[in-house]
């Protein structure tokens, strides 16, 4: 117990993404070591979005084996590719060579407590779990997509059979979890339904990314990508393309607006449906209205930003994403710029709740044309206020400092309770 005294705790991430992909644990790490706690990060070789390794990681791996003083034990693992079968043999492949290699690479350390972080997929949690039973650790795992319902939201999976199986796998990880925090309050409720100790499942959301900004408008860098125009109406996208993220409706949206020459979409990111977005882009003679960039670090992305009239928030029509709280949504709010979304639910909530832009129905094409239009109608003054109304409401709710304290209370909560048993 002479760790609880002193607050420092040996500490091991369990995630299948880290740095230099660019996933939200990459900015809690460098906290963690500034309070003093020793960190070490067990996760795969770098190879998303694009489904291939990065080329810098696999010229030279031992570059990427310390990220601002935690330790990187890196597990071999299939890369995604961009194919169905290959995105399952890279979750399986992760599940079974973190269980059988992570304990060998860990064999000289024994964490106080094992964090899960999982945007998806779930069976991350199987080789956490494992560790902690043969440490006699705690885990605690933060749940940002929700399984095995995510699956058949995106029609990944279909087979009953096979879903009641992956329903067991995740109940597995829920019950053995000292704490399973959820990223939405509606997350909360649904994971309670996986777990047979609902009081060990706590409301905990993302924060916003540490993005550099600035205050006078004339400092403001500007994306060498895009050719500046003033009198345009931008709308920005950026992230992840995937399914989940609804893109032919956004393109349909595009389409009614077409004839209007003042408005351009700037899409920022990639993924699983990337090559579809371009080609379909083409087909649809939508070049002069669409611009597709690709994916940039994240260092980049408030050079984009300058660009933006407004940041397009969008999810498919599903009841299982009108629980989730998109991750880009909380980093939206802080960029000062008014928001489009076009999503159910806890999204659409926020949006509203804060005032910081306009909603419209998940998939529902017209309606976000209409929003669209609606916005870009407003004076400059009235998109400043939503900006202004969307960074008080973020500084409220998801303020980086208290959650990433928050995160370290539930860990030294865990610890402690576990240590009583």
């Amino acid at each position: 117990m002479e760790k609880l005294l002193d607050n420092f705790l040996k500490i091991l991430i369990v995630s299948q993404y880290f740095w230099p992909e660019n996933f939200r644990i990459n900015d809690f790490v460098p906290e963690l070591i500034k309070k003093g706690h020793q960190v070490k990060i067990l996760t795969g070789k770098p190879n998303y979005p694009s489904g291939k390794f990065f080329s810098e990681f696999t010229k030279n791996p031992n570059l990427y084996s310390n990220f601002q003083g935690a330790e990187i034990h890196r597990v071999p693992i299939i890369s995604r590719g961009r194919k169905s079968i290959q995105l399952l043999l890279n979750y399986l492949s992760f599940v079974i060579s973190a269980s059988l290699v992570g304990p060998w690479k860990l064999r000289n350390f024994t964490p106080d407590v094992i964090f899960v972080y999982e945007p998806s997929p779930v069976t991350v949690g199987i080789p956490a779990v494992l560790i902690g039973k043969l440490k006699k650790s705690p885990v605690i795992f933060w749940a940002l997509d929700l399984w095995p319902e995510t699956l058949q939201a995106v029609g990944g999976v279909r087979s009953k059979s096979l879903l009641w199986t992956i329903e067991k796998v995740v109940r597995f990880i829920y019950n053995n979890c000292s704490l399973v925090l959820g990223q939405s309050k509606s997350f909360v409720k649904n994971i309670r339904f996986h777990c047979d100790y609902p009081e060990r499942v706590k409301y905990f959301p993302s924060w916003a990314e540490k993005l550099h900004t600035v205050k006078n408008p004339s400092e403001l860098v500007y994306a060498n990508e895009i050719q500046r125009n003033d009198e345009c109406f931008n709308i920005l996208f950026a992230g992840n393309i995937a399914d989940a993220q609804d893109m032919p409706a956004v393109l349909n949206a595009a389409s009614l607006l077409r004839d209007n020459h003042l408005i351009k979409w700037i899409i920022v990111g990639d993924g699983r449906r990337f090559n579809w977005l371009k080609s379909e882009v083409k087909s649809r003679e939508l070049e002069e209205n669409i611009m597709i960039l690709g994916r940039f670090p994240l260092d980049r992305m408030p050079s984009f930003f300058a660009h933006a009239d407004a940041l397009l928030v969008s999810l498919k029509k599903d009841p299982v994403f009108s629980l989730t709280i998109p991750a880009k949504l909380q980093t939206y709010l802080m960029t000062g710029k008014p928001i489009l979304g076009m999503l159910d639910g806890e999204g659409s909530r926020i949006i509203e709740e804060s005032n910081s832009g306009i909603s419209c129905p998940a998939s529902n094409s017209k309606s976000l044309a209409a929003a669209v239009l609606k916005m870009s109608f407003l004076s400059q003054k009235e998109k400043d206020q939503l900006g202004q109304n969307g960074i008080d409401y973020s500084r409220k709710e998801f303020d980086r400092g208290i959650l990433m304290n928050r995160l370290e209370e539930f860990f030294m909560l865990a610890v402690k309770n576990y240590n009583k048993k």
